[in-house]
C-alpha cells in the first residue's frame, strides 16, 4: 500500500531524521515534530534539497503534553488535507535513554524516561488512532527496541521496561482494530548509531551506521508487518535465544 503522507515524531535527530531522509527520497510528504525546532528547520531545508516535489510541515512538540500532541497531530492532518490528501502513517519514534540503576539517586532521570517513552507514546497513539478511526484507514508504527523482551540492569532498566510497555500497547491496539483497514506495526531495532548510542561510550555489539539503519527501518515499515526486527540478522536470532539468557548473561549483554 502506498503511504504518501507520513508523520514522524522525534524527527530532529537520530532515527527520526534518518527515516525522514529516506522517505523524502521515496517522494513522501512529511510532517515532522520534535522539541528542537531549530534542527527541524535545518532538516526541512535538507529534505527539500533532496526532493523539491514533496511537502514538509514542521511543528514543535513535547510528546509528554497530551493536549499539544492532539493539537499538533490534528494540525498536520489539516496540512495534508490542503494538499488533497490524508494522514496515512504515524511513526511513534520520540523517546530518550536517560537513566541509571534503580535506587541510586537518579529517580528524576528514570521518571523522565518513563514518562517520555511510555506516556508520551500513549499520547501519540491516542491522537493517531483517533484520526485513523475517523477516516477508517491508516498505518500506526511504533518504534520499540530489542530490549523490550527482557529486563536489563543499570541504565537500561527503565528504558527496557518502557519499550516492553509500548510493545504490549501496540499489540493491544492491533487486536482492537483487527477487522478494520488500519494496520499497526511494531519495529524492534537493534543497535543503530544515534545520539543515544553515542552517549554509551564504548560502541555496543552489532551496531550499524545510522544511514544503513534508516534504510532498513523504512524498508521494514513499508512492508507493514505486525513485527519487524531491524536489522533482521542477528536480532531475530537473539529474540529466539533471549528467553534462555540467565541474569548473569543479561548483565554482560
Amino acid at each position: 500500500m502506498n503511504r504518501k503522507n507520513i508523520l514522524i515524531t522525534g524527527a530532529s535527530s537520530g532515527l527520526g531524521k534518518g527515516m525522514a531522509i529516506e522517505f523524502a527520497k521515496q517522494g513522501c510528504n512529511l510532517a515532522l515534530c520534535a522539541r528542537r525546532t531549530e534542527k527541524l528547520e535545518a532538516l526541512k531545508e535538507e529534505l527539500l534539497n533532496i526532493n523539491s516535489n514533496i511537502s514538509v510541515f514542521i511543528r514543535p512538540l513535547d510528546v509528554t503534553k497530551q493536549e499539544d500532541v492532539f493539537s499538533v497531530f490534528n494540525s498536520f492532518n489539516e496540512d495534508f488535507k490542503t494538499k488533497n490528501g490524508t494522514l496515512d502513517r504515524v511513526i511513534v519514534n520520540a523517546g530518550m535513554g536517560k537513566g541509571a540503576s534503580i535506587g541510586k539517586g537518579f529517580a528524576n532521570q528514570n521518571m523522565q524516561t518513563a514518562v517520555t517513552n511510555f506516556c508520551g507514546a500513549l499520547n501519540q497513539m491516542e491522537a493517531a488512532m483517533e484520526i485513523f478511526r475517523a477516516q477508517n484507514s491508516g498505518h500506526l508504527v511504533v518504534i520499540s527496541s530489542m530490549s523490550a523482551f527482557r529486563g536489563y540492569p543499570r541504565a537500561m532498566s527503565v528504558y527496557a521496561a518502557t519499550k516492553a510497555g509500548v510493545r504490549s500497547l501496540a499489540e493491544g491496539i492491533r487486536a482492537d482494530v483487527l477487522k478494520k483497514p488500519i494496520n499497526v506495526s511494531t519495529i524492534f531495532p537493534g543497535y543503530i548509531q544515534s545520539e543515544m548510542t553515542d552517549s554509551i561510550g564504548k560502541p555496543p555489539p552489532f551496531m550499524i551506521p545510522l544511514e544503513k539503519g534508516s534504510k532498513l527501518l523504512v524498508k521494514a515499515i513499508n512492508k507493514e508487518k505486525a513485527n519487524s526486527f531491524v536489522p533482521f540478522w542477528p536480532w531475530r536470532f537473539f529474540k529466539l535465544l533471549m528467553p534462555f539468557f540467565t541474569l548473569k548473561m543479561l548483565r554482560k549483554f
